[in-house]
């Protein structure tokens, strides 16, 4: 054990083996929902017969990214398709704009790039001036309707749909749903994650999502699982990206739309968690941001090559954080833990019920929302652009077109109240190329 202490200076930071090891089992257990969600958003993109490959992918790519996150960068933060990114995946470029789902991972692809670029470069640092602090919490919150929507809509409780204009068609109550056995049960589901959270009960939504899928198919709601395990599968999904279907003027926005969510969710997340950590400087900056940033990069590229959308930092990592997680052991453990376990249980995952699942999108919906206190509302040239990022968003079922508006709308807002100087040069093109973007989409060349 000697190695591990000294490679991930367990004397700096004063912790120790069994700090570390009981701090990453506790990060994978709140993580751990991901294996049954992330496959359940994505294969109504893909087809059903993805899901096994799915399953195996989500734990590849998180075992992956963790694990380089834990001996490259060696901090306690993990990583995993990010939710939000997946929806949009799903839902808005497959779904709804009507791309092939290989296109859409070669998106992912791109934007991972990019990401790459932008993490060994000063372009970066650029970038992230750029960008009003108000816009970044609003597309935050945004996601998090979104996510909410869904869930709900999963469910049945909500009878949604999207019009070819791109806006939301209806959001009505179903009120047939309402006493439904499969309604009950997400109830209980909701109620259960709720109250686990508010007990600080660790793995509280993957406690939830199991709970839910025994009390399924106990009832005959859901059907009971053929086995548990079963040796994983990647062919469905792997290398699958298709970058000629790129060359195509509207994936531009979506390809921007993934990089400008992960970009940002994942330096607000990373502050935060090194604020938690302790590892802030005093002036702010996260030590060993450049690495940080390139892991979760290369994550999402990787993922791509596997099968799936953007692998991002977890701001559940906070859980292993508060059990004394200070090193990359902790996050070593979880990568571990998503190898060991999540490659061989697709059997398990596909027998999930949509009503169970259902209720984690709402809460993480809920922890998401929670950007909007962040956001000065006493200032109306911030506060109304992000309003209309917060509500563009799930009206319309798409992150990119809640960043366009955004963007224009603040770049108008500021430069005709006579507040120009408080623009950083990039909004300009920034909003120029979305408007741009949305004269494409409305057909005008």
């Amino acid at each position: 054990m000697g190695w591990f202490e000294d490679y991930f200076e367990f004397e700096k930071y004063n912790t120790d083996m069994r700090t570390e090891v009981l701090a990453g089992i506790t990060t994978f257990m709140t993580m751990a929902y991901i294996l049954f969600v992330n496959p359940a958003i994505l294969s109504d993109a893909m087809g059903k017969e993805a899901f096994n490959s799915l399953v195996a992918v989500t734990a590849l790519a998180s075992g992956f990214a963790t694990i380089l996150m834990a001996l490259y960068a060696k901090k306690p933060f993990a990583l995993a398709p990010g939710m939000g990114l997946n929806a949009y995946f799903a839902y808005n470029v497959v779904l709804h704009m009507g791309y092939d789902w290989r296109v859409a991972l070669a998106a992912v692809f791109v934007e991972g790039l990019i990401f790459i670029v932008l993490s060994v470069t000063k372009v970066r640092s650029a970038v992230i001036h750029a960008i009003p602090i108000s816009q970044k919490y609003a597309v935050g919150a945004g996601i998090g309707l979104f996510l909410t929507l869904i869930g709900l809509n999963d469910v049945g409780l909500l009878t949604a749909s999207v019009t070819e204009a791109g806006v939301l068609n209806s959001t009505g109550l179903n009120d047939a749903a309402l006493l439904r056995g499969e309604t009950l049960l997400f109830f209980f589901g909701l109620f259960l994650a709720a109250l686990l959270i508010s007990l600080r009960i660790r793995g509280a939504l993957l406690i939830s999502i199991l709970t839910t899928s025994v009390l399924g198919w106990i009832t005959g709601f859901a059907p009971w699982p053929d086995h548990v395990f079963s040796t994983p599968e990647l062919s469905y999904t792997f290398m699958k990206m298709d970058l000629k279907g790129l060359l195509n003027v509207g994936a531009i926005g979506v390809i921007f739309a993934f990089f400008m969510v992960d970009f940002f969710d994942t330096l607000g997340t990373v502050t935060g968690l090194s604020a938690k950590a302790g590892f802030l400087t005093k002036d702010g900056k996260v030590p060993d941001a450049e690495k940080v940033l390139l892991t979760d990069a290369v994550g999402t590229t990787v993922g791509a090559i596997l099968g799936t959308s953007t692998v991002t930092t977890y701001i559940e990592s906070a859980a292993g954080i508060e059990e004394g997680g200070r090193t990359g052991m902790t996050s070593l453990v979880t990568g571990l833990l998503f190898l060991g376990i999540g490659l061989f249980i697709a059997p398990l995952a596909q027998a999930i019920p949509a009503f169970a699942t259902a209720p984690a999108l709402v809460i993480v919906g809920y922890f998401m929302i929670s950007a909007v206190k962040e956001i000065d509302f006493s200032d109306h040239t911030e506060a109304i652009p992000a309003f209309l990022v917060l509500v563009t968003i799930p009206y319309t079922y798409s992150i990119a077109h809640g960043i366009g508006v955004g963007f224009i709308s603040y770049t108008l807002l500021k430069l005709f109240s006579g507040r120009a100087r408080e623009l950083h040069p990039l909004m300009y093109v920034l909003a120029a190329v979305f408007a741009i973007y949305f004269a494409y989409l409305g057909g005008l060349f």
